[in-house]
């Protein structure tokens, strides 16, 4: 079966929500990688952002936003900590919970991971014609947009139908 054969056909406006999801993921994968995070790993890198964006943040709160479980985040915090990318702050009384937050060398370092990625990405955006560009352009509000949906709670199908 030809490439042709078994793509499904798509109607005018349509969007194939696996493609979309695919490319989107591909997109991101290659943009992980940098010269700037050094041996940190992807994921840990994505628990230093959520520390910055969401910071200070309690660990439940930090394991949610990451998507890791407790125990795999308690494995990956000490070592940002040790090499001074976060800290951990006291939660007033009950020392059973923690906060965590960037350091500035954290943010330093996500500022350097940032531009790395940008300027990946620009670069390979400057090899598409200017059509594709443009088309690009026109995507990023539809995606920024989409991707805000995405955080709300999904409404039930129209037809009362049991997930």
């Amino acid at each position: 079966m030809s490439a042709e054969e078994s793509t499904p056909t798509v109607e005018a406006g349509e969007v194939n929500a696996a493609r979309l999801r695919t490319a989107v993921s591909r997109l991101s994968r290659r943009l992980r990688p940098t010269a700037a995070a050094g041996a940190l790993t992807a994921t840990e890198v994505d628990v230093l952002v959520a520390a910055e964006r969401q910071g200070p943040v309690r660990l439940s709160d930090l394991a949610g936003f990451t998507g890791l479980n407790p125990t795999m985040l308690s494995r990956l915090v000490p070592k940002l900590e040790a090499a001074g990318l976060i800290r951990r702050l006291a939660a007033g009384a009950d020392r059973r919970v923690c906060r965590v937050e960037a350091t500035g060398k954290g943010h330093r370092l996500l500022e350097r991971v940032r531009s790395e990625r940008n300027d990946s990405l620009s670069r390979r955006l400057s090899e598409l014609d200017s059509t594709q560009r443009e088309a690009l352009a026109a995507a990023v509000p539809v995606l920024e947009e989409l991707a805000e949906l995405l955080l709300r709670p999904t409404p039930p199908p129209a037809n009362g139908a049991k997930r």
